[in-house]
């Protein structure tokens, strides 16, 4: 067991639906006790027809902000570099607002290279986005303390990426949450390169939660991830309809695991 509680977040991908539909799910997750719902930041499908119906993350974030009155939501992840960082801290405090208090602020460097050249932004080198991260966090902090109003809460900041000279970095600097695909067995390597990080910054990252991924993991490998340190694990589902038997099935294993 851990000290904290094990948590189960639902991405529910903006693709190849309607967004009826893509409502109705969420609504449906809140009533199922997911902890979390998710989307991400793209603006193209990233699987199945390449054209097929596809919404913005963050506009679609409003509605649920709206729509739901207990669970989390945010983006797994935002792409830092589709928007101003003083615009995207303006927009996490509205979302903040709006939800009272249940928005995470996911962020990461960006990568699928069609969303770049279709929308007209520079693509760049994996170096040069991560570096733009790390300059965007203490912008978009900053901004937080001088909006009025301010957040309801200090926004928790998830950052995804598994990357370790850099992207470790940024993640003892300023995340709440560090969200990856890493295996089980390669977890202690990574918290530890991570925890190397923290003392070169002055932050304890024993205070971060541990995120990862449930794609084509059984019980078993989740079992290995919480014994690793993880204590949220999510989840991805896609339209046209959202099939949520995977989701009763990992929620019956978090409630066992974490004693509900």
């Amino acid at each position: 067991m851990t000290s904290r509680p094990v948590r189960l977040g639902i991405q529910v991908q903006p693709q190849h639906a309607t967004y009826a539909t893509v409502r109705n799910t969420i609504l449906e997750l809140e009533q199922l006790g997911v902890d979390i719902v998710f989307n991400w930041d793209h603006f193209f499908p990233l699987t199945g027809e390449p054209d097929g119906l596809h919404f913005e993350a963050w506009t679609e974030l409003g509605s649920w902000a709206e729509m739901t009155s207990r669970v989390e939501f945010g983006t797994l992840v935002n792409c830092n570099s589709y928007r101003n960082p003083d615009l995207q801290a303006d927009m996490a405090r509205t979302l903040d607002h709006i939800s009272g208090g249940r928005f995470i602020f996911g962020t990461g460097s960006g990568w699928f290279e069609r969303d770049y050249d279709e929308y007209g932004y520079e693509f760049g080198t994996a170096g040069q986005r991560l570096d733009a991260l790390a300059a965007a966090l203490p912008r978009i902090e900053e901004r937080w303390t001088k909006l009025n109003p301010p957040p309801t809460r200090d926004i928790p900041i998830l950052i995804g990426g598994g990357g370790e000279k850099k992207t470790l970095r940024i993640t003892a600097q300023h995340a709440d949450i560090w969200h990856s695909f890493t295996p089980a067995a390669d977890l202690p390597r990574k918290l530890a390169i991570l925890a190397e990080h923290g003392e070169s910054v002055g932050r304890d990252t024993s205070e971060i939660e541990i995120s990862n991924e449930l794609r084509n993991r059984d019980e078993s490998d989740a079992d290995a991830l919480l014994e690793a340190g993880v204590t949220l694990f999510t989840l991805g589902i896609s339209g046209p309809d959202y099939p949520l038997e995977n989701v009763r099935r990992w929620l019956k294993w978090r409630d066992a695991v974490d004693g509900r």
